[in-house]
């Protein structure tokens, strides 16, 4: 099992001295330092029936009251920001209830992993987010905190022991010698391999974990062939607004050169709109949309939006 597969990685959070261990390091504290870790329920509470259900990874809560939300992602995911800061104000706001002092708020976490580069204008592979003044910088509050783990810009080499880096490296590996080299850095990781094979012998557990790696696959696989046939549908749109700017460019350079003009931004313009529908389909399907709702919204027959979610 690979623990960038996000069934992995709840199942190795389950482990309490894997848990501390990982958590310890991104606190950069000793690991005696984190006394008591507790999983709480990952389904965060709703408000109103209207309201955006919030589901989260791993769900902790640490002796001193702070919560952290871990959350391994795998594929691109455009929002990714956003989503991050709903989930870390829900949480937030979950803590008290109508009535309550606002000093019973505790200090909350959110721990972005992931298995693609977010940010791609620098090296860091790890960077810790809070509220700060745009003039001073001085620290607005330390309550919020955004921590962001990109693992594809991690080093060739980890020379730290434990820390962020080499827990990384650990969740990286991809084969049972890169998961053995990272076990002999500490306990804690050596503890992360254990459970790793434990959960690899469990014939149930593999059962869970294809199953979920299956649901990637094939997710990623829909993704890629809406995007086809969406460029499809899109160059068809550009060969007829090409045509219609060929005919334009013609009167002054003669019908065949300005087919050819036409074309060739048609075909352009046609690929930009024909990803700019596709991604808007499948971010309102995935938003709970029927394909009658999409078709509305999106003003195009209902045969063509059930066509790309196929």
């Amino acid at each position: 099992m690979l623990p960038t597969v996000d069934f992995c990685f709840k199942e190795l959070m389950q482990n309490p001295k894997v848990r501390k261990g990982f958590i310890s390091a991104l606190l950069n504290l000793s690991p005696d330092e984190v006394e008591d870790t507790v999983l709480l329920p990952t389904l965060l509470p709703r408000d109103s029936a209207d309201d955006k259900l919030g589901i989260m990874d791993v769900r902790v809560l640490l002796k001193d009251g702070t919560q952290m939300n871990m959350e391994m992602q795998v594929k691109y995911f455009e929002y990714w920001d956003e989503r991050a800061m709903f989930y870390l104000s829900k949480m937030f706001d979950s803590q008290i209830r109508k009535g309550e002092s606002y000093e019973k708020l505790q200090k909350c976490i959110h721990v972005s992993i992931l298995d693609f580069i977010h940010f791609p204008n620098d090296k860091e592979c790890y960077r810790r987010i809070h509220f700060r003044d745009d003039s001073t910088y001085d620290l607005y509050s330390d309550k919020m905190e955004l921590q962001i783990l990109e693992l594809k810009k991690l080093p060739p080499e980890v020379k730290t022991g434990e820390d962020v880096l080499a827990w990384m490296r650990f969740f990286s590996g991809k084969n049972r010698e890169e998961f053995q080299t990272m076990a002999k850095t500490n306990e804690y990781l050596d503890e992360a391999y254990n459970t790793l094979l434990q959960l690899s012998a469990d014939d149930k557990k593999r059962l869970e974990y294809e199953a979920r790696e299956k649901a990637l696959k094939d997710y990623n696989t829909q993704i890629k062939s809406a995007e086809k046939r969406g460029l499809k549908a899109g160059e068809e749109i550009g060969r007829k607004a090409g045509e219609e700017i060929g005919r334009k460019a013609g009167e002054e350079i003669g019908r065949k050169a300005g087919e050819e003009i036409g074309m060739c931004r048609g075909k352009e313009l046609g690929e930009q709109e024909g990803e700019r529908r596709t991604r808007q389909i499948f971010k309102l399907f995935m938003q709970g949309k029927s394909p009658e709702e999409i078709a509305a919204l999106c003003n195009i027959s209902i045969d063509k939006v059930k066509h790309i979610l196929e």
